[in-house]
């Protein structure tokens, strides 16, 4: 099924259960390796919301969440700016991390997040991405989980936007070429 949002027509990319078995398999691999610990998940917010709750409702051991907000798009194309507007509210001295997002591109908002990170200490930080565009990567980001290497399409769906629409499709779409 093909969607339509605002001026640009985007056509079926990975499908929900592809996802939700990623997913499954990537929680296992965090609950082995966070066995007996108690880490900290930070949410980038907006688009890895559902990312968020599908992983944690997986994730086999204690753990607690954190949200952040930051933007850099607008409509299909990084702006290159950062903005901040929730912050890190919680004290990460000495905790383990782990940073999720959505998608990582460029890499230049989680490169700015993980300076801030460093000012508070944490015990480690480890990166967690449901997507991952290698080939659009302009810093040396290096996630420790990806759910899946895709090329530079614009991408919507399961959390992902096109100014405000397409992030409750379950399915991922791309847009049509």
């Amino acid at each position: 099924m093909k969607i339509v949002l605002h001026d640009k027509e985007f056509e079926p990319f990975i499908k929900e259960v592809a996802i939700q078995n990623r997913i499954n398999a990537m929680a296992e691999e965090l609950s082995d390796e966070y066995r007996n610990k108690t880490p900290l998940f930070i949410s980038m917010l907006n688009g890895a919301f559902w990312f968020t709750a599908d992983l944690l409702k997986q994730f086999n051991g204690d753990c607690e969440i954190s949200f952040v907000k930051f933007k850099s798009y607008s409509g299909m194309e990084s702006s290159g700016e950062i903005s901040q507007s929730i912050g890190l509210d919680t004290d990460i001295n000495g905790r383990d991390i782990i940073i999720l997002e959505d998608i990582i591109d460029t890499g230049k908002t989680l490169a700015v997040f993980l300076e801030v990170l460093k000012k508070y200490a944490p015990a480690s930080v480890k990166i967690v991405t449901l997507l991952l565009k290698p080939d659009a990567l302009l810093h040396d980001i290096k996630a420790d989980y990806i759910g899946f290497e895709i090329p530079s399409d614009f991408i919507v769906g399961y959390g992902l936007d096109y100014d405000g629409l397409g992030r409750n499709y379950r399915d991922i779409y791309v847009v049509k070429k």
